[in-house]
């Protein structure tokens, strides 16, 4: 073999290596964003649920609720 041909193979090896790493780093950042949205999506939801539980959902029924402290 050459050593043109040669040196031509260890650089397409080397790129090769290379973004073999980057797609595993980019693998791993990309899986630790979709488990942080995933837990952003359940504090979201939890969090308008408590809301809704605190505010309620409008006047409720009248009948239960109190009297104004003036009757």
């Amino acid at each position: 073999m050459s050593d043109a041909l040669e040196q031509r193979l260890v650089e397409l090896e080397t790129r090769l290596a290379f973004q073999e790493q980057v797609i595993s780093e980019l693998n791993e950042a990309l899986t630790a964003m979709r488990l942080e949205t995933a837990g952003n999506a359940d504090l979201l939801q939890r969090m308008l649920e408590d809301l809704k539980m605190t505010r309620g959902d409008g006047p409720g029924d009248v009948g239960l609720e109190p009297p104004p402290p003036h009757y």
